[in-house]
């Protein structure tokens, strides 16, 4: 099973969950924690594990040869994103705007555009006992997630149990990250900002046809807001985590909630368990 873990905003403890429940399933299954949180990756803190291997991704940029190329400006016109500026005589690639896509490599009439790999980042994996760590990391400057995170999904084992740290928000990189999850688990705050982002997760998800339950952390601020616009909505809230400062002190140290108050494993495997019933009973929202 790919279980998707978002959040509509930063800060709500997406982490926290995801790496929480690969923790307590590693004893039970194998396990395959995918953070594709690209920017600023950092499950490896809390899973304890130390990268083993490092893989390029590559992204292909125009290459134009100006001895064939008579500035006709078809490419130019074809480019989607405006990567490409075609002068009296020259012909200008920027390639931190290129998304590979292809289009003026493949329109050129004169096959003066031939495409060349640039890095844009890295996928890195690692073991930790029973949990293998797949992570993308954006290098610094570049702009594009979704082709490190698409790298990072090829690499998921359809006989492991799979979690998938998601980038927070609702952009392209999050779209990219939960497509073709068997569920999302949307971490949110019961807080007027929570909320409201919350919302804007759960229309991408159903955009997705992706089933999606909630979890609400830090209960104990804010109102009631999440809970009622949850059964509102008919989305089951699966586990409710309250504000406590030892959570927030081992989360501050690195240290994985599940192994710092060991209570908290059999509420993860429990999460996991009632996720996997919801799905094959068909029951969970959309």
């Amino acid at each position: 099973m790919v279980i998707s873990v978002a959040s509509g905003k930063g800060g709500t403890g997406k982490t926290l969950v995801a790496t929480s429940l690969a923790l307590s399933l590693q004893d039970q299954e194998n396990v395959q924690l995918l953070d594709c949180d690209v920017e600023e990756p950092n499950d490896h803190i809390f899973v304890h594990t130390a990268i083993g291997q490092s893989q390029p991704v590559l992204i292909p940029v125009p290459k134009v040869d100006e001895t064939k190329c008579t500035y006709c400006g078809k490419c130019a016109e074809v480019c989607a994103y405006n990567a490409i500026a075609v002068l009296k005589q020259k012909v200008l690639i920027f390639a931190e705007l290129c998304h590979g896509c292809g289009a003026c490599s493949y329109l050129c009439p004169e096959s003066a555009i031939a495409e060349e790999g640039k890095a844009i980042g890295v996928v890195e994996t690692g073991n930790s006992g029973n949990v293998e760590l797949i992570q993308g990391r954006l290098a610094i400057g570049e702009l594009m997630a979704p082709p490190i995170i698409r790298e990072v999904k090829k690499h998921i084992d359809p006989t492991s149990e799979v979690i998938i740290d998601v980038p927070p928000g609702t952009s392209c990189p999050v779209v990219e990250a939960v497509s073709d999850t068997d569920f999302c688990l949307l971490v949110t705050e019961p807080t007027p900002f929570g909320l409201n982002d919350l919302s804007l997760a759960v229309e991408v998800v159903r955009k997705l046809q992706i089933p999606c339950g909630v979890v609400i952390n830090r209960v104990g601020v804010g109102d009631e807001g999440v809970e009622s616009y949850c059964h509102e909505e008919g989305i089951p809230v699966l586990l409710k985590i309250p504000l406590d400062r030892r959570i927030a002190t081992l989360y501050s140290k690195g240290i994985p909630l599940v192994e710092g108050m060991p209570e908290w494993r059999e509420v993860f495997s429990k999460l996991f368990r009632d996720i996997k019933e919801m799905s094959v009973a068909g029951q969970v929202a959309k």
